[in-house]
């Protein structure tokens, strides 16, 4: 799946759901670390769980993150 996030420094997150789990979580653009990190912690996790720890979560003094963007992208494909 594919979302164009909104207010953050990457340009596209891909991901894959399978049996409710997420999977391949790749932003294109962004801060490459933190990126990767994000995608290696939530592989495997349930996709509810992923949006409930990612959601809300700020970057600086932006209303949004990253990972509130892929928790948008993961309600928007669930």
């Amino acid at each position: 799946m594919e979302y164009t996030p909104q207010g953050v420094c990457s340009q596209k997150i891909t991901f894959d759901i399978t049996d409710n789990k997420v999977h391949n979580v790749q932003f294109l653009g962004g801060c490459s670390g933190n990126t990767q990190g994000i995608g290696r912690l939530i592989e495997g996790m349930d996709v509810e769980d992923a949006i409930s720890r990612l959601s809300g979560i700020r970057c600086g003094m932006r209303p949004t993150s990253c990972p509130d963007q892929l928790a948008k992208a993961l309600k928007a494909n669930s």
